[in-house]
């Protein structure tokens, strides 16, 4: 399994780090800092209007592709509220991440914790965040994309938008869109079935081509079997139907994934899936962002590399 950001995503981030540091030279009047920190750009987000720094410093963001977006921008956010307090800020973002402090969780920010960083610009989610947006917004500026369901890459750009890096989001999407490619051709996926399947709760969650992981599994070549995704990211299979979710490549995500126990027996079962592989949940569900989707790419060119027929 990858760990830390992958060697493209250092590139990237190096790259825009000199970017926004020029600009933050340049700007201003005369390169006066106190002018530099003044001015204010107004975007338009799903709870309204809002006056953003022009080059905000102290960001406190609340979903993953924010944290992702942010970082691989170069960007580093003073606070984040995360999936799990008992795992953190996600392993895959590296060094980079090491001084983000948590803010709480995605489903329960903590607001105390948040203006205790100070912020000068807070991005949270509609869906998520709504009944919090008054006293975030009494803290810091603050702005909203609507859904963390909408498509990942539309929230990329919102989330580039807002810091002020419009211009950097479409290189950031550009080299997943080139690492895609790269993985199809190498491995022949075209006319392949690929499923990422998340046990949880005693039902089988499985996601289909709007998803993160499954629509990077798309651009990588491989098609998500047809189903009824009612209009979702997901749909939950009870553990009898399992074979439904049959496909050329089943992909079963743990937060252990390399203990074989971490995952239960019936998608361990190798006549249903004689070519399945656990998966690390950290990034392949939560790692939604541009450095989430190489780190993704990259275990996917991994296993597709190093697998016996059948095999783990």
């Amino acid at each position: 399994m990858r760990q830390g950001v992958t060697r493209a995503g250092r590139v990237l981030i190096g790259a825009i780090a000199v970017a926004v540091a020029l600009s933050a030279c340049t700007g201003g009047d005369d390169g006066d800092p106190s002018a530099q920190t003044s001015s204010t750009r107004t975007i338009t987000h799903a709870h309204g209007s809002t006056e953003v720094p022009d080059a905000p410093q102290r960001v406190v963001v609340l979903e993953p592709v924010q944290l992702d977006t942010s970082i691989a921008l170069g960007v580093i956010p003073v606070g984040a509220a995360v999936l799990s307090e008992a795992t953190g800020v996600p392993g895959y973002l590296g060094d980079e991440a090491s001084s983000i402090a948590m803010a709480g969780t995605v489903a329960a920010p903590n607001v105390e914790k948040i203006a205790a960083l100070e912020p000068d610009l807070i991005i949270g989610t509609e869906t998520r965040h709504a009944d919090l947006y008054d006293q975030l917004a009494a803290i810091a500026p603050t702005v909203y994309m609507a859904s963390q369901s909408d498509p990942w890459q539309d929230n990329v750009r919102f989330v580039a938008d807002t810091l002020g890096r419009s211009s950097d989001a479409q290189a950031l999407l550009d080299d997943y869109t080139t690492r895609c490619d790269e993985v199809a051709a190498k491995h022949h996926t075209d006319g392949k079935a690929a499923q990422l399947i998340r046990p949880r709760d005693e039902v089988l969650t499985l996601y289909g081509p709007t998803s993160f992981a499954g629509s990077t599994l798309e651009c990588a070549g491989f098609t998500i079997p047809p189903r009824d995704w009612q209009n979702s990211i997901s749909v939950d299979l009870s553990p009898e139907l399992a074979g439904e979710a049959r496909a050329d490549l089943v992909l079963v995500t743990s937060a252990k994934p390399n203990d074989p126990t971490s995952v239960p027996g019936v998608v361990t079962d190798r006549a249903l899936f004689p070519n399945m592989h656990v998966v690390d949940m950290s990034y392949w569900i939560t790692g939604v962002g541009p450095l989430g989707g190489l780190t993704v790419l990259d275990d996917l060119d991994d296993l597709l590399s190093e697998r016996p027929a059948g095999g783990h």
